[in-house]
């Protein structure tokens, strides 16, 4: 192997070592927050609204001791916010959902919580996982039990934001000739075509991701169907959810959509670990990873809206792939309980998820200006927070994937690996 050969790497490999190598961005002490804002670092209703979601599953399972899973956990911030909004939280500000800033092994680290602030239902006792590679954040709540690998046997919610955008995936460029070929890149960004996509990966460009004109782009989103598998077979009882900015068969961009952040901008990819590389979410493909047939995208029944409008990396307002399209994961996979039942898989756009949950970006009545001054401001500062999540072509736009995994016996949550 010629020093010229080790310069070149497939973009899987170079993502890896730039994001989760020695000194890697994901492995900085300012943590994600550094770099861009997510709906979590948005306001602190998307962490009310979990922690509703939460205490949904809960019902669901007729349990009030739950497990509480966050995958790319960051430094605990939503962690840190769910618990403070069912009323867990050290130092809970009263009467206003969510935390301050931030992101179980055998019994778990949990802890009963107090009444719940902002409509979230309290008395819930939540084993709390944060599931991260970098290093656990000095000062973060002592129940949040820190680890980098799924519990399995969960009983529970497992929730992964805007986790799969940063597992690291090839990318496959059409040749002049129509051959798909791997995309290889250097450490400072110069790429070149090289071998040609071959085996699996082949094989899913072909289901999920043909490309049929020279220049063509496409990252190859096997590595993320197998990461949202393990998610969900960590579960024993309760709901797995990935939100992210994504796409569905119909509504792919051309040219794929990797891109690079870096204190708040979007910047080119370039794999030195001096930015983020991310890229949308091929999220029927995901579906279809778990056993639901085909993805079921285009079958009846609802519409998720507006895939990768919201743009890359979670900064709200940055330039996604655009285009609205419209996915379905209900109807001929035969993933519904019933016809009145809950959906076995579902795929919406966050504004409708979090509208489900209570958050609108609504103006309070003016009567309420004039009866509680106080009062009406805070709502009206509430009602601009849910609006920024909401936002069309911004976080309203990412999507939710759901998926529900029925009944099981329980158990405390065990050691496993994704």
């Amino acid at each position: 192997m010629t020093d010229e050969t080790c310069q070149w790497q497939g973009w899987r490999q170079a993502t890896e070592r730039a994001l989760y190598g020695p000194g890697g961005f994901y492995l900085r002490p300012e943590g994600p927050a550094g770099h861009f804002r997510t709906s979590v670092h948005a306001s602190p209703l998307f962490a009310a609204a979990v922690a509703r979601l939460l205490a949904e599953v809960a019902e669901e399972l007729g349990t009030s001791e739950i497990d509480f899973v966050d995958v790319g956990a960051g430094r605990g911030e939503l962690l840190t916010g769910v618990l403070t909004a069912i009323g867990g939280g050290a130092g809970a500000p009263g009467g206003h959902p969510g935390g301050g800033t931030g992101r179980h092994s055998g019994g778990g680290a949990g802890g009963r919580t107090g009444g719940g602030t902002g409509g979230v239902p309290g008395g819930l006792t939540v084993r709390a996982y944060a599931v991260e590679r970098a290093a656990r954040p000095a000062g973060l709540d002592p129940r949040i039990e820190w680890t980098d690998r799924l519990p399995r046997g969960v009983r529970g919610l497992v929730f992964a934001n805007e986790w799969l955008d940063n597992v690291p995936v090839d990318v496959a460029e059409a040749d002049a000739g129509g051959t798909a070929r791997y995309v290889e890149v250097r450490a400072d960004g110069t790429e070149r075509l090289g071998e040609a996509v071959s085996g699996a990966d082949a094989e899913w460009l072909a289901r999920w991701w043909p490309l049929r004109e020279p220049g063509a782009r496409a990252e190859i989103g096997r590595p993320r169907d197998e990461a949202w598998a393990s998610a969900v077979a960590s579960l024993s009882a309760g709901r797995a959810v990935a939100v992210d900015y994504g796409h569905v068969r119909g509504a792919r961009p051309p040219f794929g959509s990797l891109t690079g952040f870096r204190a708040g901008r979007e910047v080119p990819p370039v794999p030195d670990g001096s930015c983020d590389l991310t890229a949308h979410v091929a999220l029927d493909a995901c579906a279809a990873a778990t056993g639901d047939a085909d993805g079921g995208a285009g079958g009846a029944g609802g519409a998720a809206g507006a895939a990768g409008a919201a743009g890359a990396g979670g900064a709200a307002g940055a330039a996604g792939a655009g285009g609205a399209a419209g996915a379905d994961l209900t109807g001929s996979s035969g993933s519904s309980n019933g016809e009145d039942g809950p959906r076995r898989v579902e795929l919406v756009t966050q504004r409708e998820a979090l509208g489900r949950l209570g958050v609108s970006g609504g103006r309070p009545p003016l009567s309420l200006a004039s009866t509680d001054p106080v009062a009406y401001v805070r709502a009206l500062s509430s009602a601009g927070e849910a609006a920024e999540l909401t936002a069309r072509g911004g976080l309203g736009d990412f999507l939710w994937l759901t998926r529900r995994v029925p009944g099981g016996a329980t158990r405390p949550p065990g050691q496993g690996g994704y």
